[in-house]
């Protein structure tokens, strides 16, 4: 018979592993002129430092779900972290460009662990009643890691340089191991006996691996050949999952539940339009602006610093009220947000950027705990693994096309060069395109929101 679970307890120790997941994310955005100088590297493998972190998160996110729900969310949880804390000890000691990039991909394994049952851990512990406020909080504490991480970022990369990032994460995860051992004795685990799909779980890795490389490639007409082999692949892997007992994805969550489906959709457009805001205006402010890392991090603290203060209560507010009218108010505040930064210029206040920052952070509040909330509460208890990984990887691999985007502007624009003086009107000019592409982006997932329908 399993131990009684300490609510408080369990909660504490997964909202810890949330924090220290995107804090590792947003740190390491804000150390990239840094690390772009130690290792001469021109401005598209630059972005594949945080985009290889975010396509190995992807590509596992909803196998390791799978196997949380076989085996055990609780043991998967514990191993992530392990991995984890390995990628962020041997990112802080690479010695070249392609290393450092290699042993991010290994940090993002160890992410897509703890992200894809995390919060499956806690939607089994919490009812429907308290489940969200439980969730809000949750999200919380990635957006109080995503605040601290370009603050303390800066901090360290400007003194003790950016390997310290790195480094720092390893007592950290090993403390944090430590905990998530002593408080969670119970174990989770929906699905035992079924099998689990490893011809789908190598065919959905593979499919995101090409339309990633694929985007890397662009403009080039390979780059188009391999984008069109993943989509390929994405329709193999349906057609595979829908003839599957035990699928790694179960489709027919999405073909049967409408709630689930767009709440996903949604998630996905709203990552895919707002996570390179971030690394694009990191950029922008060191190298337009003539800011320190230290100075960068504070002024990009303002956004997930408002998303933080404001998840419980969008969570909360989503237990009581139907959930996309929340959730899709914030992601039209996170169009207009985008909207304005299209406008930024070397002659652009401080103040203004700082009004940006603030309102897309109130509107991601608005949008992600609500939307998490929906899509978990749409499922059966046997499939929240599945759930959470799904909810997940749509936040991923909207990341991840996100930096996609960035990169082919990058591309398209500046070209296999470092970004310097000269280079300054070209890159102005691609993250103006790459806001207003992001911009359109997020006012058609306004739509997607609002077409879930009810969930009560």
């Amino acid at each position: 018979m399993n131990p009684p679970v300490n609510k408080r307890t369990a909660l504490i120790a997964t909202t810890a592993a949330s924090f220290l997941t995107p804090f590792a994310a947003t740190s390491v955005n804000i150390a990239l002129p840094s690390i772009g100088r130690d290792f001469a590297m021109n401005a598209i493998l630059l972005s594949w430092v945080p985009t290889a972190f975010l396509l190995a998160a992807a590509m596992f996110l909803v196998p390791f779900g799978r196997i949380g729900d076989l085996y055990g969310r609780k043991k998967v949880f514990v191993y992530g972290m392990v991995i984890f804390t390995l990628g962020a000890l041997l990112s802080g000691l690479a010695q070249s460009a392609l290393a450092l990039i290699l042993f991010r991909a290994v940090q993002g394994i160890g992410a897509s662990m703890i992200f894809g049952t995390g919060v499956a851990i806690v939607t089994s512990i919490f009812a429907d009643g308290e489940r969200g406020k439980a969730l809000g909080i949750n999200v919380a504490s990635v957006y109080v890691g995503q605040s601290l991480g370009p603050f303390i970022g800066g901090f360290m990369t400007e003194h003790l340089g950016w390997r310290s990032i790195f480094l720092v994460m390893v007592p950290l995860g090993g403390f944090l191991l430590f905990i998530i051992l002593r408080a969670l004795k119970q174990e989770w685990a929906g699905a035992r006996g079924e099998s689990f799909d490893w011809v789908g779980s190598i065919i959905y890795s593979l499919t995101l691996v090409a339309i990633m490389y694929g985007f890397s490639l662009l403009p080039r007409s390979s780059g188009g050949m391999v984008i069109a082999l993943g989509g390929c692949g994405l329709l193999a892997f349906i057609v595979w999952e829908l003839r599957q007992k035990s699928p790694v994805l179960n489709i027919n969550l999405f073909r049967g539940n409408r709630v689930f489906a767009f709440s996903n959709l949604a998630a996905l457009v709203n990552y895919s339009a707002t996570y390179a805001v971030t690394f694009l205006l990191s950029l922008f402010l060191q190298y337009i602006k003539g800011y320190t890392p230290l100075r960068a991090g504070f002024i990009l603290v303002f956004q997930p610093a408002m998303q933080a203060i404001f998840s419980p209560f969008a969570g909360h507010l989503s237990d009581r009220t139907e959930p996309r009218i929340v959730a899709s108010i914030g992601m039209s505040l996170n169009a207009i947000g985008i909207l304005l930064l299209v406008f930024l210029s070397e002659e652009t206040s401080l103040a203004y950027i700082v009004a940006c920052l603030l309102l897309l952070g109130f509107g991601f509040a608005l949008f992600s705990s609500p939307n998490t909330n929906a899509i978990m509460s749409s499922v059966e208890r046997r499939y929240y693994g599945v759930a959470a990984g799904t909810t997940s990887t749509m936040r991923v691999i909207g990341q991840m096309l996100s930096m996609g985007i960035a990169s082919l502007i990058f591309a398209v624009y500046i070209g296999h060069v470092q970004i310097n003086v000269a280079s300054t009107p070209l890159f102005l000019k691609s993250i103006e395109v790459a806001f207003s592409v992001f911009a359109v982006l997020c006012f058609g997932g306004v739509f997607a929101s609002l077409a879930r329908g009810k969930l009560r």
